[in-house]
């Protein structure tokens, strides 16, 4: 769902004066705004173009968590799904476009999203806190140790050996390079997650907070619905609480709502984040070639 043309453009003015109030702008992000910016999970088409040997088992998303494959179809659909959201080497627009909207204000990104899109197009990494992990990293399944390893040389691996015809790997599965057991994607799914990597940004946007309370700080969510609410959109609603001059735009074409409560410093815009851009009218910037892959 998306509102009418003059809805969206009466909440892309609002956001237009609350950015030019704002002394600081945190961006949240759920898997809503990666999945307007052209990687939806739950695209079917995509996933047979992808993923046919898996299409004709009966799966039909990305979505495969829990899922009772063998080890060679898992890691051949990990490495083929990691290959294509994580290590993509073209700019995405949308993030392009949001890097954009916040050009010259004080900023910090948090994100339920392991994409690595926001530091892949242009945002600082150093300040980009990813609670839930990262594509770009795998850990020992145990696990035996808090050290996580980059990903890409295994998934180069794993793909030399895919076959698309049955979605299977036929070459050795991976291990630990410490202790040798299996292993796992370093992302948010059960207890054993190692999230040392991301503790450090963590903090640092917990000081940043810390010192917010006297500024005007603007909240813009995207695309952050109930899957994980205690990431992304329950924080986002605490901070507006908590800070006296924080306010909240909530942008999600589903969930647009936010409490009673804080209705006086939010903004709820049930629309896509790519048709919000297009209202505000935020350019695409020109490639940067110093953006980091």
């Amino acid at each position: 769902m998306n509102p009418s043309a003059f809805g969206l453009e009466a909440a892309a003015e609002t956001i237009r004066t609350w950015l030019g109030e704002a002394d600081r702008v945190l961006i949240t992000a759920g898997a809503g705004l990666s999945a307007a910016a052209g990687y939806d999970y739950g695209d079917e088409d995509r996933f047979r173009e992808l993923f046919p040997a898996l299409h004709r088992l009966g799966l039909r998303s990305r979505y495969l968590v829990g899922v009772p494959l063998p080890p060679e179809l898992w890691w051949g659909y990990w490495a083929v799904h990691i290959d294509d959201i994580r290590f993509s080497p073209d700019p995405n627009p949308l993030y392009q476009r949001l890097r954009s909207l916040v050009d010259g204000k004080d900023h910090w990104v948090m994100t339920s999203n392991v994409d690595a899109l926001f530091a892949r197009n242009g945002f600082d990494p150093d300040r980009i806190f990813t609670p839930q992990g990262d594509y770009g990293r795998y850990q020992c399944t145990t696990p035996c140790t808090p050290t996580t390893f980059d990903s890409r040389p295994l998934v180069a691996q794993l793909l030399a050996t895919y076959d698309p015809a049955t979605g299977a790997v036929t070459g050795p599965l991976p291990s630990c390079p410490n202790c040798g057991g299996e292993v796992e994607i370093n992302v948010r799914i059960g207890p054993e997650f190692v999230d040392a990597p991301y503790l450090p940004a963590g903090r640092r946007l917990q000081d940043w907070l810390g010192s917010t309370a006297g500024a005007c700080l603007l909240i813009l969510e995207f695309g952050a619905g109930f899957n994980t609410p205690g990431v992304i959109r329950w924080p986002g609603e605490h901070l507006t609480r908590q800070i006296p001059h924080a306010r909240l735009v909530r942008v999600n074409p589903t969930h647009p709502e936010a409490p009673v409560d804080i209705a006086g410093r939010t903004l709820s815009v049930p629309a896509d984040a790519d048709h919000l851009l297009d209202a505000l009218n935020v350019p695409q910037p020109a490639p940067d070639p110093t953006v980091a892959s």
